[in-house]
């Protein structure tokens, strides 16, 4: 078996011993990082409020992942392109408000959001030259402020 099936078999238990039906949307290797998209019946179970259920059942897999078969091998997963959805939406909702700010001259401060989602913001405007980002705050009120240069 490789190491695809062997994943694919480990979640599939796993879903299978939660009571829940999911179904392989796609799995994609990259390195040693498998990005998985699931499919369910349940998907509002499996996310959770803004993703959280999904992040805690990758890091449950992700340990049993690691014990059973390798510690180089990372699993990314996905319930209906949620997480895709997301990036896009955050990488969309940067780029429009770091326009508004060059208009306005005037910071921007966005809502409290999870590390990933803060970094996501980050990246996309690092490679703007007009703008500069910051987070600000502790957690779970940690946000993002967005100012001109």
């Amino acid at each position: 078996m490789n190491q695809e099936e062997e994943i694919k078999k480990i979640i599939s238990e796993f879903f299978e011993k939660m009571g829940l039906k999911i179904e392989f949307e796609s799995i994609e290797k990259k390195d040693s990082v498998f990005f998985i998209n699931l499919k369910s019946k349940e998907n509002e179970i499996l996310l959770g409020k803004d993703g959280e259920t999904l992040n805690k059942i990758q890091k449950i897999l992700n340990a049993i992942i690691k014990r059973k078969i390798n510690d180089q091998i990372f699993l990314e997963l996905d319930i209906s392109g949620y997480k895709k959805r997301k990036t896009e939406y955050l990488e969309e909702l940067a780029k429009t408000l770091a326009d508004e700010v060059i208009l306005t001259k005037k910071e921007k401060i966005l809502p409290p959001m999870s590390a990933k989602e803060r970094r996501i913001i980050h990246l996309i405007l690092s490679q703007r030259k007009d703008v500069k980002t910051e987070s600000f705050g502790q957690e779970p009120e940690r946000r993002v402020v967005i100012k001109p240069l």
